[in-house]
């Protein structure tokens, strides 16, 4: 009996890093909070709000995205225990001139994912992934909410025509 009981506490010793690695928040591009909106009064602890955020294409230039995105507050939302709902909306502009590498114009990057934040302490997170529409030479983005156990439905989509680029901003030459 003892022998087992050490083999099953070795065992959870030896899957702890996978479970911290699971537990550390995962950001492929670095979004900077743009400003939010309380939605629901908490007597303890944060109000519940919309939250924006804005992140650049880790790999292409001249493309910003923003995501608004639902964010609990309360005791459980300060020590970051809550799940937050899967409602989010994305926007994605040109900002300045794209060249597209290799890999995404020959749409062998579709579904890449650009930005993933995790949105329960450890097992639902909110992602971006991008789309080249070669035909219409435009650049699609969609945000969707994932649950290791039960995916959900709700999702947004964005895209961003590629567009001559000037000096003097956005535009055509």
């Amino acid at each position: 009996m003892k022998i087992w009981s050490m083999k099953i506490w070795t065992m959870k010793i030896s899957l702890m890093p996978a479970y911290l690695i699971m537990l550390l928040p995962i950001c492929l591009a670095q979004a900077e909070e743009i400003g939010s909106v309380n939605t629901v009064f908490k007597l303890i602890g944060p109000d519940h709000k919309i939250v924006i955020d804005e992140f650049d294409d880790p790999d292409i230039n001249g493309v910003a995205c923003y995501v608004s995105r639902a964010k609990t507050g309360g005791v459980t939302g300060a020590l970051g225990l809550a799940e937050d709902t899967s409602d989010a909306s994305i926007a994605c502009r040109q900002v300045g001139p794209i060249t597209l590498p290799d890999r995404v114009a020959s749409r062998k990057a579709d579904g890449e994912q650009v930005f993933r934040e995790r949105t329960s302490l450890i097992f639902k997170t909110l992602q971006v992934v991008r789309f080249y529409d070669a035909k219409r030479n435009t650049l699609i983005y969609l945000t969707y909410s994932d649950k290791i156990v039960d995916g959900s439905p709700k999702n947004s989509v964005t895209a961003v025509p590629i567009e001559a680029w000037t000096k003097e901003g956005a535009g055509k030459n």
